[in-house]
């Protein structure tokens, strides 16, 4: 069984078509890696996964279970069933300013989860110690520098023991100098098999952490293989292209 497959993924914005027809599956333990220029579909294929946008055609399956059918959507109710099995971390990693990080982490599992609290404090430590911010607990967003508040979204994200965690670009909003240190928190995430898609314009990133590459373009898969394939050997004119503008 695939953690995720897509087929003839389609989704529009007025008259723009924005997916025109995406198809790939994602194995359990694999890390793949989005690449591609801006406007090429990536986010918005990240967020048609996890139902932050719906898709105009198509079908997405999560780990054997049907998020839609040729656009169709099931109840409300079994999307968040369905969607329960994914994490995403964002680009402008979306912490809550008011509350501490302690209270970022622990809101949406006491909400939804209504998991033993103490057993929850423990996890948060667990968590927050795995991307190297044990210290951090009692400390607002607001005195957290870039990567910091990074950090603390992708320990966030794992509160929820997610199946499969997707990240939007996320190093895009980051000083180059603090790019490194989430990076090495999701290399991390690689090394121990979490399954992951990554959307992002850390070539080399992709290249060493990812299993798999995807180079999009107008909406459509144009090259997909391993990163010796597709980083440092492209068969398609386009992804050439577009990697001796960005990669060297």
């Amino acid at each position: 069984m695939h953690m995720i497959e897509v087929r003839s993924l389609t989704k529009s914005f007025g008259q723009l078509d924005v997916l025109k027809g995406v198809s790939f599956t994602l194995e359990k333990g694999g890390t793949t890696a989005v690449i591609g220029p801006s406007g090429s579909g990536k986010s918005t294929m990240l967020r048609c996964l996890i139902e932050l946008e719906r898709a105009d055609g198509g079908d997405i399956i999560i780990e054997g279970e049907t998020l839609c059918t040729n656009g169709v959507y099931p109840p409300e109710k079994e999307i968040r069933r369905v969607c329960g099995a994914m994490g995403m971390v964002f680009q402008h990693f979306n912490l809550f300013p008011h509350m501490t990080v302690r209270g970022n982490m622990l809101c949406a599992p006491t909400t939804l989860k209504r998991d033993d609290r103490v057993a929850l404090e423990a996890k948060c430590l667990d968590a927050l110690r795995s991307v190297g911010l044990e210290d951090k607990l009692n400390e607002y967003p607001g005195n957290l520098s870039g990567g910091q508040k990074q950090r603390v979204a992708i320990a966030r994200a794992l509160m929820m023991e997610p199946d499969i965690l997707l990240f939007d670009e996320p190093t895009s909003a980051l000083d180059p100098e603090l790019t490194g240190e989430v990076l090495a928190v999701i290399q991390k995430l690689a090394a121990a098999k979490m399954t992951m898609i990554i959307v992002t314009h850390e070539i080399g990133f992709a290249r060493d952490a990812a299993d798999e590459v995807i180079f999009m373009d107008d909406g459509l898969i144009v090259e997909r293989g391993t990163p010796a394939e597709v980083i440092e050997n492209p068969q398609q004119a386009r992804t050439q292209a577009f990697l001796q503008k960005v990669y060297a």
